[in-house]
């Protein structure tokens, strides 16, 4: 039985890697090596020279992207994880005649399309100016209503015993959570800040829309300029997509663990 589950651990992780290979692969190839009717495991020669031809092309400044888009991956997670936090301790632990009305109103909001509030948000955001600006890009993303939903539920399972004697030793709430739960919820934290940091980096159709000059461009605007209406530049695609995603793979590799072990705090069990 243990031979069977590696096995198909084995192919579950082959099938997973091959995506990674392929964009490898293909960003070290040339472009009549990708098109070629026959199919060669690895490029004839490997050419590292794609990747200055990358960063040095004028009309896609990758370097900025890049760095636009750590930013506000960084700034979103860093706001999602502390408003968020407060409001679902709030919510579950603060007590207050209308926090089920609250709760309510934060899950519905969750059951509303994106497109919905799209246009809606790029006024306000286009009213104050913030086009072709970083705030337009991290303000509008720095809440969440379903990271709050799961930063309810995962406190409302948190010890209150820990917490009472918190109480005991004079802390109110705010007190209480950051010098007792926030301490003692750490690998839960990590584990949203793993989701929040993929989900704002992998953003593309807000970016594309706000992000209207080049100097504030996300990765993933400059990776689309790559395919447009008259040409592809496969090569560049691929070398880019494959550079676009090494932030996520070392974010993920790294915290893992965390990941896993927040998804099975919240109290959402098979």
């Amino acid at each position: 039985m243990k031979v069977l589950r590696y096995a198909a651990l084995s192919v579950a992780a082959v099938l997973f890697l091959i995506p990674f290979y392929l964009v490898l692969r293909n960003g070290l190839a040339t472009e009549q090596e990708i098109t070629a009717p026959s199919w060669t495991l690895w490029p004839q020669e490997i050419r590292w020279e794609n990747f200055a031809a990358l960063f040095s092309n004028p009309a896609v400044p990758m370097v900025r992207s890049m760095v636009n888009s750590l930013v506000v991956a960084v700034l979103q997670t860093v706001g999602q994880l502390f408003l968020c936090g407060l409001a679902g301790y709030g919510l579950a632990r603060i007590p207050h005649r209308y926090s089920n009305v609250v709760l309510y109103l934060v899950i519905a909001t969750l059951m509303i399309p994106a497109a919905v509030t799209f246009v809606p948000t790029f006024v306000v955001v286009s009213t104050l100016g913030w086009v072709s600006d970083l705030r337009g890009l991290v303000i509008p993303g720095l809440f969440s209503g379903f990271t709050t939903f799961l930063f309810r539920q995962y406190f409302l399972n948190f010890p209150r015993e820990l917490e009472e004697a918190a109480r005991i030793d004079g802390l109110g709430h705010w007190g209480t959570y950051w010098r007792v739960v926030v301490p003692n919820s750490k690998g839960f934290f990590a584990a949203l800040g793993v989701i929040a940091f993929v989900t704002s980096w992998n953003q593309f159709l807000w970016p594309l829309v706000i992000a209207q000059d080049q100097d504030s461009w996300t990765v993933q605007v400059a990776l689309s300029t790559f395919l447009t209406s008259q040409s592809i530049d496969v090569v560049q695609l691929f070398l880019a997509a494959a550079v676009s995603i090494a932030p996520l793979v070392v974010v993920f590799v790294a915290l893992q663990r965390f990941l896993v072990r927040g998804v099975t705090e919240t109290g959402i069990k098979d």
